[in-house]
């Protein structure tokens, strides 16, 4: 595709949040002036957005006040906001276009922004990598120059409408590798590997391809921009371990590691190994670690507040964390088929993401 940049087609963008659906008004972003974020980042995944304004959603402030969710995240004390994108998404949604509307919202606020790319046409977990439809043909060097021009072109809108990226997540919770699956049957949990994707076990190598691809991509682009690798469980540091070391043996080129961790109810454990396993990784590896991914049930805010605060305030402290990002705190209970780790009722914030606003001095 073409990259976008006149003015009628940011105006387009702004307007309707995806340009690949139907348009819907969403609440003006506020005029506030840009300032700059630095050190340590408190953000969220607010990737629903415009889906969720498009179904009808309002969000409102303490106040009740309506207000657009990314300048709610930053009334909350958050400076950062990451975005995943999909290379071509049956609904529209987290295409490069729905991207750029989010992306342009967060840049008017002076936010710092993450772009997390997926490599697939729709989720990609640790379960899932599936291969977008239109690579399923490709060799493992047709898969790597994908990864580069996918990459490449996402960002180069970004850039030519005035986006500054931060960093960029070159695969989501790349635990047993990417661009694996080239068909997942669900209903009977199995599926068909590609004989040229990267998956870490079999075909680490290619692996370590993907990466590199993407690293070289994104610092074309963005020369500054700081390339995360993702994996989960970052309480348990056996996953992390095993793609890192990977990336080790092929001299693979990335910056930070980034780690979910979703601890549950009984959080205290999970958390505090994930604390230490961010000193071990940088004392094994040399790269500073982000808690890219992080939230619990939406029905205990007061139980979240605790861990969220906790987690923050020690993960800083290890002096080798760069920030914390909530997943889709947003999201109204039972979304998208069950998500139930969001931090809001009503469309209001919960006590959750107070920890949020403490952190930031607020």
């Amino acid at each position: 595709m073409k990259t976008m940049t006149t003015p009628l087609i940011i105006a387009t963008l702004l307007w309707s949040g995806c340009s690949e659906v139907n348009p819907v008004y969403t609440p003006p972003v506020p005029e506030e002036p840009a300032t700059e974020s630095t050190g340590f980042a408190l953000g969220a995944d607010i990737s629903w957005t415009t889906k969720l304004e498009s179904e009808g959603e309002v969000f409102y402030n303490s106040e009740g006040t309506a207000t657009e969710c990314t300048a709610l995240m930053k009334e909350l004390g958050m400076d950062a906001i990451r975005l995943r994108v999909w290379v071509d998404p049956e609904d529209g949604w987290s295409s490069r276009s729905d991207v750029l509307a989010k992306a342009l919202r967060a840049q008017k606020l002076g936010m710092r922004i993450m772009i997390d790319f997926h490599y697939s046409d729709t989720w990609a977990d640790p379960a899932r990598q599936l291969i977008p439809q239109a690579w399923l043909e490709y060799n493992t060097e047709q898969l790597a120059q994908a990864v580069t021009d996918h990459t490449t072109d996402v960002l180069t809108l970004l850039k030519d409408n005035g986006v500054e990226v931060t960093w960029v997540q070159v695969g989501n919770e790349v635990t047993h590798g990417m661009l694996r699956h080239t068909e997942v049957d669900e209903d009977n949990n199995g599926s068909t590997l590609s004989q040229y994707g990267g998956d870490l076990g079999s075909q680490s190598a290619n692996f370590a391809a993907f990466i590199d691809a993407g690293y070289s991509a994104v610092k074309s682009v963005y020369p500054d921009a700081q390339v995360v690798v993702h994996v989960d469980r970052g309480h348990n540091i056996y996953y992390a371990n095993a793609v890192f070391s990977v990336l080790d043996t092929y001299d693979a080129d990335y910056d930070i590691i980034g780690l979910s961790l979703y601890p549950g109810s009984n959080w205290q454990e999970p958390v505090e190994n994930c604390i230490a396993n961010i000193s071990i990784l940088y004392s094994t590896y040399g790269h500073d670690v982000m808690i890219v991914e992080t939230g619990m049930d939406y029905s205990a805010p007061d139980t979240a507040y605790e861990m969220l605060s906790y987690l923050i305030e020690n993960s800083e402290a290890t002096g080798h964390c760069l920030g914390v990002f909530y997943w889709e705190p947003e999201a109204p209970a039972g979304y998208n088929n069950g998500y139930n780790m969001g931090a809001f009722d009503g469309g209001r914030p919960t006590h959750a993401l107070d920890a949020f606003t403490e952190a930031a001095g607020q």
